[in-house]
């Protein structure tokens, strides 16, 4: 862990903000904050650590100190992966907030045994919520369905659905295609959609350290795929941004996405932007 490239300017502009529906922050890597109209904040898989050099090796700022948060409802986590469950981003957020953790087993897992985060932070087990897929959570002004996601590198992945009067947000954690989608597009009516996207690279394999081709993330295709089957209005690239080797640009899918339905537009954004839901 380091101290944020950026100081506190993020939280505060989170912390500051009063939007008239719902606005969104994009943390870099897979991380976002969600805050509505009454004041309700979401963060969902918040990450600012720094990978695994040389094998996963961070490419942009560290936003902010997980210290410096003051106003959190919730912490979602959509899987057991370091960049999306990872106490020293994630802990301090409970601790000084008295958020809750919603996050599936497999996660709860490295939250309780893995990291010991009851033991090594002011951290109480109520914090800590199990949730799978069919669940259903109120939080706040915001309720949240517990999802499928298809993410053959996780365990146990979940997606997550928020839904609000202004309109609907889903994170797909790192899934990749999946023929439940259209199920889901059917079900909600999603305005904004975040999928997870990268190339495929040679990182060093987490045992023996030779390079190996890696693909973690959907391809041009498979998001395009993704977001049509889920009928995103628009499409919001991730991931892309965050892991030496993995890198890409989400400008190319301009030319995936334009002979599709769904998305109807793009929503390109860099770490520290915020869009409106």
């Amino acid at each position: 862990m380091t101290a944020s490239d950026w100081g506190d300017w993020l939280v505060r502009d989170v912390e500051n903000a009063s939007p008239d529906g719902v606005a969104v922050w994009y943390l870099g890597c897979n991380g976002f904050v969600l805050k509505g109209s009454d004041g309700t904040t979401i963060f969902i898989d918040p990450y600012v650590g720094l990978g695994d050099p040389p094998r996963t090796v961070r490419m942009i700022p560290v936003p902010f100190d997980p210290e410096d948060v003051a106003e959190a409802d919730a912490v979602l986590a959509t899987h057991e992966h370091t960049d999306h469950v990872h106490g020293p981003s994630q802990a301090p957020i409970l601790e000084n907030t008295g958020a809750t953790f919603y996050a599936p087993d497999d996660s709860l897992a490295v939250a309780r045994e893995d990291e010991s985060w009851t033991d090594e932070y002011d951290v109480a087990d109520d914090q800590l919520v199990e949730v799978a897929e069919g669940d259903t959570v109120e939080i706040g002004e915001f309720t949240v369905h517990v999802e499928v996601a298809h993410d053959p590198d996780a365990t146990h992945p979940v997606s997550y659905v928020v839904e609000h009067e202004a309109g609907t947000f889903f994170h797909g954690g790192d899934t990749k295609p999946s023929e439940e989608f259209e199920r889901l597009g059917s079900a909600y009516d999603i305005d904004l959609g975040a999928l997870a996207f990268g190339t495929v690279g040679r990182i060093p394999d987490k045992e023996t350290r030779e390079p190996k081709r890696t693909r973690w993330y959907n391809d041009e295709n498979q998001i395009v795929e993704t977001a049509a089957a889920l009928e995103l209005e628009a499409l919001l690239p991730s991931h892309w941004d965050m892991w030496r080797g993995l890198t890409s640009d989400p400008k190319v899918l301009h030319h995936h996405a334009k002979s599709f339905d769904h998305p109807r537009r793009l929503e390109l954004v860099e770490i520290g932007d915020r869009v409106t839901l």
